[in-house]
């Protein structure tokens, strides 16, 4: 188990644990995976998410009101695990449901349901001592996200203490699809490789194969959430899956033609 990109650029799919029930995001992330997905983002559904847009937000509104918990995402990652052993895995959650649930004990469910790694994305590096000493007791990769807005001092901390990959925030304010990449992502993963020779993934906004194709001039791998969720949320349950790997089949299609 670890987090790699063998091609460029890699995806790294986001979803919603939960939305549309359990069973379907176990499905989905499958054929993502079968589909060119280096890494399944799983999200653990909470109920203020801040750094979220109304897509995400809407997911974990209605994964919740299906009585989704941190355990159940847990268990779904276990499950993922046994079936692609080989994919990267993160879970991607808020602090609280941690918290909630314990740290330690976290730490170690997580791990032994074969997670590679964590994101806590209202946690910051400053404050993480505690969560970074569980993390590398049980040997889970803490990934921290990295904002065009971070002064140096905090970047090169981020960088100091990621494992497996940097995630970098395209822009600053909430997830969600947008028109056009600004020189805002291309400028905050240039300052942080003057630190970390680790993978840098960039994320917000990605959202179509144009997206992607900008990512890989200057990136090691897109994140691909609100597009991803959103897909989802006009499918029916049966043929999300398909969906979704066609959209991801779509994305390796267009990076082929452009290598031509």
């Amino acid at each position: 188990m670890a987090i790699h990109f063998d091609h460029k650029p890699g995806l790294v799919i986001y979803l919603t644990a939960g939305d549309p029930s359990l069973e379907a995001t176990r499905s989905i992330a499958l054929e993502a995976i079968d589909a060119g997905a280096d890494v399944i983002e799983l999200g653990v559904p909470f109920s203020d998410p801040l750094a979220d847009g109304p897509v995400i937000q809407r997911a974990s509104e209605r994964a919740l009101s299906r009585g989704t918990r941190l355990k159940d995402v847990l268990r779904l990652a276990h499950e993922i695990r046994a079936a692609r052993p080989v994919a990267g895995l993160v879970i991607f959650s808020y602090f609280n449901p941690i918290l909630r649930y314990g740290l330690a004990r976290f730490a170690e469910d997580a791990a032994a349901a074969g997670a590679d790694g964590v994101l806590v994305t209202d946690i910051i590096v400053e404050e993480a001592d505690e969560y970074l000493a569980e993390m590398k007791r049980v040997g889970l990769a803490p990934i921290f996200l990295a904002a065009p807005t971070s002064p140096d001092e905090r970047l090169e901390a981020i960088a100091s203490h990621s494992r497996g990959f940097v995630y970098a925030i395209s822009r600053t304010g909430i997830t969600g699809k947008q028109q056009n990449l600004t020189a805002d992502a291309a400028a905050v993963v240039a300052r942080i490789r003057r630190w970390t020779t680790l993978p840098v993934a960039v994320g917000f906004g990605i959202s179509n194969a144009e997206h992607v194709a900008q990512v890989a001039e200057f990136a090691d791998a897109a994140v691909i959430g609100s597009a991803i969720v959103e897909l989802i949320e006009r499918s029916t349950p049966e043929a999300s899956p398909g969906e979704v790997a066609r959209f991801i089949k779509g994305l390796h299609l267009h990076q082929a033609e452009l290598a031509r």
